[in-house]
């Protein structure tokens, strides 16, 4: 691997972001703005994903108006609803609106809003489609690990595979989900002074099975834990990881690129020429 002299600026990816729920308090809830900023720390692709499939049309307008950005089209798990989304729905939504990736979708046992049974089958529905359109699938998951291992194993396709996103549980289950095909991507959580179990997994992971997020507005990376993110800070979690590795950022920023460009596949062909030739560079790619 060589990148003591990449042809560019190292290039990151913000592998999930919530670009419609921007804070009003971030560059006064200017978009462009935002991503300007990030873009000038080096992010270079954003993936901005879906909680409902109501709100896929306004992701793809995103879109259309910012070429480094991709979509999903999918329900998160505490998402209420009057009516379920069957799989031919969310298979139509993710087709009309060119996703690249189903949900975020999975299990989240630690509320209640939705019942379980339902979260299970929405959960179910989503695998199902993923596989149908051999798009990844990105997962919620928090207090049903096993449960969340049981269904992917049941109903995932470990060939189109997916990621835990914004990963906070054990190694046992970033192991066993890697095992099942999936990347983890770790957010600004990494970063919390009482999230050594997860530094752990930051550091035992497999690189070349890791994404990096922020999850944004969500989960401000320290030092500015407590503040609406924004996907700039992206950078601050690669930056933890490269610390708890014993290696360069620019290791993890490439890595974590490739991965990305790895398993969403369908977004592979919009990364520039530039940070394709960086990823050539790095060994990353041929």
């Amino acid at each position: 691997m060589n990148i003591e002299n990449p042809s560019v600026e190292i290039p990151f990816v913000d592998s999930h972001c919530h670009l419609d729920r921007l804070s009003a308090d971030t560059h006064g809830g200017d978009l462009s703005v935002a991503l300007d900023v990030a873009r000038a720390r080096g992010v270079r692709q954003f993936l901005a994903v879906s909680v409902s499939l109501d709100g896929v049309p306004g992701l793809a307008r995103i879109r259309d108006q910012h070429a480094d950005v991709v979509i999903s089209a999918g329900v998160h798990p505490l998402q209420e609803l009057e009516d379920e989304p069957s799989v031919e729905d969310i298979v139509m939504c993710a087709k009309e609106h060119e996703a690249v990736a189903i949900g975020e979708c999975g299990l989240d046992y630690h509320y209640d809003s939705v019942p379980r049974d339902v979260q299970r089958e929405r959960f179910i529905c989503h695998l199902k489609a993923s596989t149908e359109l051999g798009l990844p699938v990105i997962v919620h998951t928090r207090a049903a690990k096993e449960e969340t291992l049981a269904l992917i194993r049941e109903h995932g396709d470990p060939a189109v595979g997916g990621v835990l996103h914004c990963f906070t549980e054990d190694l046992d289950m970033a192991r066993e989900a890697v095992r099942l095909g999936f990347y983890i991507s770790l957010a600004g959580i990494v970063t919390f002074r009482n999230a050594e179990s997860l530094r752990e997994v930051a550091r035992r992971v497999p690189l070349d099975r890791m994404l990096i997020e922020t999850d944004s507005p969500y989960l401000a990376p320290v030092p500015y834990r407590g503040k609406p993110n924004e996907p700039a800070w992206v950078v601050e979690v690669a930056e933890c990881i490269a610390r708890e590795r014993n290696i360069s950022v620019e290791e993890v920023a490439l890595q974590t690129t490739a991965n990305f460009h790895r398993l969403f596949r369908a977004a592979a062909p919009q990364v520039d020429d530039e940070v394709r030739q960086a990823l050539m560079d790095a060994g990353f790619v041929n």
